[in-house]
């Protein structure tokens, strides 16, 4: 079972699993060049998963509905989701499919190439969310998994009142925008254009009228932007947030989203303002660029709050 402090939030995900096979190369392969791997590892990933151990770590009460294969692969990645504390009984093993699977190059700067073969996430059931949204604070769902489970999970939380985070990542041009009720967004720069006909920029100039009215059209309340090594932004109709990012030097970004996502998720699950919450996730995701792979590289809860304890001391003594 998992040692991470309980943050008291209760945070249900609809999302993939995958077996990450991550390839370590000295450059990222062009059209019809072949590299040479300096190593290969098998890690835990997916989305879904990612996101789930994300906001567990943090120490969220965390359910994960999704689906595995029979095989080796599908009894381990249940047996490792239980070792971190999350409840895997709406985890579905999908007999005759093979779990999911990712090839992931990473170059020496820490870029990656990402190669996904679905397998048994293709069979993701959004029905059996019924079974736990009575206990969820906040569904986080990714646009990895199948559309008609993405929007059937959005469809589920809206019934019951809960709190919905959409990553929508991949962006998905057939998403149907305005017809549920999202709480937050999180996007990156591009897929901010994808989603909202405007990028981070735009939506932060635009006065909150034109914003608000821009995001009820989506049927959303709250935007987050994630920039890389820039500020993060959060965007609504009552105002915009920029939360500077924790400067450190990355050896693999592989994760570093959904670790932001998971983390931030706990945050907002557990009451935090909007600018606490995100300063948190930005710290937590430059953390887990600093190991390879995703979930063998995203922080326990006790070392985020020892880093920002430090910068919050360090400012203090600037500030005198």
């Amino acid at each position: 079972m998992s040692s991470y402090p309980n943050s008291g939030g209760r945070v249900t995900v609809v999302g993939t699993l995958n077996v990450d096979h991550v390839w370590q190369v000295p450059v990222l392969p062009r059209p019809g060049e072949t590299i040479l791997a300096s190593v290969v590892e098998r890690q835990f990933g997916g989305k879904g998963a990612n996101q789930a151990v994300a906001a567990a770590r943090q120490g969220a009460r965390v359910t994960l509905v999704g689906a595995v294969g029979d095989d080796a692969d599908g009894q381990r990645y249940r047996e490792h989701l239980a070792r971190e504390g999350m409840e895997v009984d709406q985890i579905a093993s999908v007999p005759g499919v093979a779990t999911g699977t990712a090839h992931v190059y990473v170059d020496p700067r820490g870029e990656n190439l990402i190669v996904v073969d679905r397998g048994a996430n293709a069979r993701i059931d959004a029905a059996r969310l019924e079974r736990v949204l009575a206990e969820t604070d906040v569904l986080v769902v990714q646009l990895e998994c199948p559309l008609a489970a993405a929007v059937g999970a959005l469809r589920a939380a809206q019934a019951h009142g809960v709190r919905v985070v959409l990553n929508a990542s991949p962006t998905h041009r057939d998403f149907p925008w305005g017809q549920h009720a999202i709480d937050t967004v999180i996007v990156n720069e591009h897929e901010c254009r994808d989603c909202f006909g405007c990028g981070p920029r735009e939506l932060w100039t635009l006065s909150d009228a034109a914003r608000g009215a821009l995001l009820a059209q989506r049927g959303v309340a709250n935007v987050v932007v994630t920039q890389g090594a820039e500020p993060t932004l959060h965007l609504a109709a009552a105002g915009r947030t920029s939360v500077p990012t924790y400067r450190v030097e990355p050896r693999d970004t592989v994760g570093a989203g959904d670790m932001f996502a998971g983390a931030l998720t706990a945050e907002r699950a557990a009451g935090r303002d909007w600018e606490t919450a995100l300063w948190y996730a930005n710290v937590a995701a430059a953390l887990s660029t600093l190991a390879i792979g995703a979930q063998a590289a995203m922080p326990a809860r006790v070392e985020v709050e020892a880093v920002i304890v430090r910068e919050s001391a360090a400012r203090v003594a600037r500030a005198g």
